[in-house]
């Protein structure tokens, strides 16, 4: 029979300990602790305890948690002797139907990691959904983890044990996340559609307006109509997917939100559909309820963020402000294919763009729910993020050019190395953009053009990306940057070039709509955590016109993005939309 976190509260330390036993494996120590911070508000206030507790014990204390686990499909599990919490975890995955070449290659899987870092390997097997992982994911999660560094695997295991007691815990409590798994079921649909040439690899790409696009397009606006309820559904002339519910008030105000369908080549499943399908779920719990709210409300699914097929980022956002550049109508795909071709055998009306602009006053504002892309909330062990700023950024693409020559018979103090120049700047860029708290440097792209090993390289083309919370902190990163460049050109004899291909400027949330995300997480009994964005996003071009903040999610598999290994929970996605309604529901109070 489910327990209730009131009767949790008010039971003796004893019998407390009796309802979480089990959830750490042969470690009662860890929600003996975690009880002292009773009463608890929700179910994530108690994980985030427990996770605490573990984080605070000390290294020691760690390796012994992750050593009270047993292997896959190993001794304990052939001799039944698995407690019955992992018994049960390792039958759902398949894993006591292994064939003897599985079983085999299991058990050498796990040797060779024991070897490797003196500790089992710990894997969720019930997976993101709850539901359970494949033989062929534990496999592939398994051979791909033995590369990692033995601190980093530390932390994965520990991650890992938490999202098994975090499972565990739902069934203590007879807690489902059924519009978790509602969002998860969406994503996993949704990415059935890919591009040619990667669907074939089971890999995920949907670039703008290639058949998977419009097959993404007219999936979400069959959901958002038939399972969701909203009052209208259409696709823009640049492809976005709309839709609105309205409210009490037709003629009200509305609140907008959405983020890209679209994705990177061999992306993954959640960046950018997260925000799509977050608030999908609100309005179909309202028409569910046949409530409507004192305001109206605006899911976009925005055709283009990622600017994969054209030279074009934030096209569907873009067009929301008035900031479509209809130059881009004349790029071509690298097929030769025009955006303007494109977009007419789509059969999208190129004359409508200038009508999707949006008139600002008939707006409360602007809100993004996106998955994370970065480690930190996965590593504090924290669901979910408040965004103070999305960081402004500037992009270059340069080239040294210096003399190439021959590697056997120039002297070393009579070479124009255009690389080792590169090279110098590079470790520049790495010290300046570690030098301010929330600035970021990077060099992304190195090539040595027609190189050759006997050869001292005469040319140098390479990336510079620059970001910082602040467009101020940025500009002066740029200007040491270019200085540095110039100075370590003129030092060896070189000269070089250097084009300005982005600027975006800093994008702060607006202080009351970030407090109000700050209030929805704290009523759920989450740690408000505030993070700047690294990463830019469709509230940056939104920022232009109206009020607007973000909510992150916490990404499985250190937080990796653009990548198919990103991943969350639907125990994540359902606090998301928890987080979602909450802010509904409170900017309702605040209007009425």
């Amino acid at each position: 029979m489910a327990i209730t976190l009131s009767q949790l509260n008010a039971a003796s330390k004893g019998e407390a300990l009796t309802m979480l036993d089990g959830l750490y494996e042969h470690s009662p120590w860890i929600a003996e602790q975690a009880l002292a911070a009773r009463p608890f508000r929700s179910l994530v206030q108690l994980k985030h305890a427990m996770a605490r507790v573990v984080a605070g014990a000390g290294r020691d204390a760690q390796v012994a948690l992750v050593r009270a686990h047993p292997e896959l499909a190993g001794k304990a599990m052939l001799a039944g002797t698995l407690t019955a919490e992992s018994a049960n975890e390792q039958n759902r995955a398949g894993l006591t139907g292994c064939t003897p070449d599985e079983l085999a290659k299991i058990q050498q899987l796990n040797a060779t990691y024991s070897t490797r870092f003196g500790f089992p390997f710990v894997l969720a097997v019930r997976g993101p959904r709850g539901t359970g992982l494949n033989k062929r994911d534990i496999l592939k999660t398994f051979e791909r983890r033995l590369e990692n560094h033995p601190d980093f695997e530390l932390a994965e295991c520990l991650r890992n044990i938490h999202r098994i007691a975090e499972i565990r815990l739902h069934d203590v409590f007879g807690d489902t996340p059924e519009l978790g798994n509602l969002v998860w079921d969406w994503a996993e649909r949704l990415a059935v559609h890919s591009d040619p040439g990667y669907a074939e690899r089971g890999e995920l790409t949907v670039t703008y307006l290639t058949d998977a696009h419009r097959a993404c397009a007219q999936r979400l606006s069959h959901w958002m109509r038939e399972e969701c309820g909203f009052d209208e559904v259409a696709i823009d002339a640049v492809g976005n997917v709309v839709g609105i519910y309205h409210g009490s008030d037709p003629a009200a105000r509305r609140l907008l939100t959405g983020s890209h369908y679209d994705t990177v080549r061999n992306g993954g499943k959640y960046d950018g559909r997260l925000g799509i399908f977050v608030p999908m779920a609100c309005v179909r719990e309202l028409h569910r309820q046949g409530r409507r709210l004192p305001y109206g409300f605006e899911v976009v699914g925005f055709a283009e963020e990622e600017g994969q097929r054209y030279k074009a980022v934030f096209l569907g956002s873009g067009a929301l402000t008035g900031h479509f550049d209809t130059n881009w109508l004349e790029q071509k795909d690298a097929d030769g294919v025009s955006m303007r071709e494109a977009m007419e055998h789509a059969g999208l009306c190129i004359t409508d763009i200038p009508k999707l602009r949006r008139d600002a006053s008939k707006y409360l504002g602007f809100v993004e729910v996106h998955i994370e892309q970065g480690p930190v909330l996965n590593e504090l062990d924290l669901p979910l993020g408040i965004v103070t700023s999305i960081n402004g950024n500037v992009r270059y693409l340069a080239e040294i050019v210096g003399m190439a020559s021959h590697a056997g018979t120039t002297p070393m103090d009579r070479r124009r190395d255009a690389a080792t120049a590169a090279a110098e700047l590079a470790l520049y860029v790495e010290k300046r953009g570690g030098s301010v708290p929330h600035l970021v440097a990077t060099v992304g792209m190195l090539e040595v053009p027609n190189g050759s090993i006997n050869v001292v390289p005469g040319r140098c083309k390479f990336s510079i990306d620059i970001r910082a919370t602040t467009n101020g902190v940025r500009d002066a990163c740029i200007a040491d940057v270019c200085a540095e460049l110039a100075r370590i050109c003129e030092r060896r004899g070189l000269h070089y070039k250097l084009e300005e291909t982005i600027r975006a400027a800093a994008a702060p949330s607006a202080p009351a709509w970030q407090q109000r995300w700050e209030r929805a997480v704290d009523a759920l009994g989450a740690p408000v955590y505030r993070m700047p964005s690294g990463a830019g996003h469709d509230a940056m071009k939104l920022h232009e016109v109206m009020p607007q903040a973000m909510l992150f999610v916490r990404g499985e598999n250190a937080g990796i993005s653009h990548n198919p290994l990103e991943s969350t929970t639907s125990d994540d996605m359902q606090l998301a939309v928890e987080a979602f309604q909450l802010l509904l529901e409170n900017l309702a109070t605040e209007l009425t």
